[in-house]
């Protein structure tokens, strides 16, 4: 007796394979938000980082909103997308336009935005971008990179969070992050919560390949 076959169904009608086969479809990062400072600091490595961050931007057609800024390090991103040809979004507080510290080539179809206080310019950036990357910078840079990485461990985003860690540049605050982990203090490991690369163009590659994260319940928090 010949063994039964089902019948071929059309392409239309066949059962679709398990999610968990199919490989993830790479992380879109346009608009990327870049946190910098307004100073080079005291090595040209640094400067460089940023230009070759930006030109790769450019180069691969990812977008940039940042702190709208001309001096420093944000100024030598910003001109590097633009060089690139990529597309530049800058938001900045009246405050510091006032100090002429804005960036003055973000011409249409680029934009400079003017806002009232920081936690508006933080905010306004945080929500048109699909991803964040921190190059070597001061404590603004840290307070922003903080802030993005608090609303990853409570869930309020899921977006693929970088450091550019130009020559070691932020060793020193990884192993203050594993201290802190270690001791009962993250809801969010930092290996998962962060894509760790001195090479940009590895950077952007590792973020837009970064699956979901999945924040930790502390025990503190569990009901008895």
């Amino acid at each position: 007796t010949p063994l039964p076959f089902a019948p071929l169904l059309p392409c239309s009608q066949t059962p679709e394979l398990p999610s968990l086969l199919m490989p993830p479809l790479p992380r879109d990062l346009s608009p990327l938000c870049v946190y910098c400072g307004a100073s080079s600091g005291t090595r040209p490595v640094y400067a460089a980082a940023a230009r070759d961050l930006g030109r790769l931007m450019g180069a691969r057609g990812i977008s940039m909103v940042y702190g709208g800024g001309r001096a420093g390090m944000m100024g030598h991103v910003a001109d590097a997308v633009l060089e690139g040809g990529g597309t530049v979004t800058g938001i900045i507080t009246k405050h510091l336009m006032d100090k002429e510290l804005g960036h003055n080539g973000l011409h249409p179809p680029h934009e400079l935005r003017i806002v009232d206080t920081m936690h508006e310019r933080k905010k306004a950036m945080a929500d048109i971008a699909r991803g964040f990357v921190a190059l070597p910078g001061g404590v603004g840079t840290l307070d922003e990179l903080f802030e993005i990485l608090a609303w990853a461990q409570l869930s309020i985003h899921d977006h693929p969070i970088g450091l550019l860690n130009t020559d070691g540049f932020y060793d020193p605050l990884l192993a203050l992050l594993d201290h802190m982990e270690r001791e009962g203090f993250l809801r969010i490991s930092p290996g998962d919560a962060l894509v760790v690369d001195a090479d940009p163009a590895s950077l952007l590659d590792r973020m837009a390949a970064q699956g979901p994260r999945v924040p930790r319940v502390h025990g503190d928090e569990v009901r008895k």
